[in-house]
């Protein structure tokens, strides 16, 4: 189960969103560019303080702004893949995998499903877009996640990478049943890969 309403006041926009769902889905956020989109994956995640939430996960309480309520954010069980991934460049693939949990069969199938058993001994400034972007996803998911979020991840990679991409995130989908939410800017991933689609355009105060 996934419940979120949220309303943040973002420069002259105040951003608001509403999800109740008890059934795992792929949501996308859309919407123009500082309309405030990564603002509400960073507020889901913990690291931003919303004007007004109540955020739920399964039956775990995240953000409740009318108790004051707020579990930490290493305590959110979320993953989040960055628009830029943010993989340790001084760590091996491997090692940036079992950064946040000990190696386990789940890192090894992580591996296997996304084609990156045998990057295990390079460094990130070695891969390709295509590559950092399947192992920051693993990463996302080493710890067994709640909830994913994903912050454009398909706009820097060429035509043929994004779409072998998208095909990856609906298998793993598919096969873990984590609602994942994502931000984008284009409609065509919004269409191909989303269950639902919510659309950002702020309220001017």
């Amino acid at each position: 189960m996934l419940h979120i309403v949220l309303s943040h006041q973002l420069q002259l926009n105040k951003i608001q969103i509403q999800i109740n769902d008890d059934e795992p889905k792929i949501y996308a956020i859309q919407g123009p560019s500082g309309i405030g989109k990564t603002t509400i994956l960073n507020i889901i995640a913990g690291l931003t303080q919303p004007d007004s939430a109540f955020i739920k996960i399964g039956n775990k309480t995240l953000t409740d702004t009318k108790v004051e309520q707020q579990v930490k954010i290493q305590k959110r069980n979320i993953g989040y893949l960055f628009q830029d991934y943010q993989l340790f460049p001084h760590m091996t693939v491997l090692q940036n995998l079992t950064f946040m949990t000990p190696m386990s069969q789940h890192i090894t199938q992580l591996m296997q499903k996304l084609n990156i058993s045998d990057l295990v001994k390079q460094y990130p400034a070695t891969l390709s877009g295509g590559e950092a972007q399947r192992v920051a996803l693993a990463r996302a998911l080493s710890t067994k996640p709640d909830l994913i979020l994903l912050d454009e991840p398909f706009s820097s990679l060429d035509d043929l990478t994004k779409e072998n991409s998208m095909s990856m995130v609906r298998t793993i989908f598919e096969l873990w049943q984590i609602p994942m939410i994502f931000v984008t800017h284009s409609n065509f991933e919004a269409q191909q890969l989303a269950d639902e689609i919510i659309t950002i355009e702020g309220e001017k105060e």
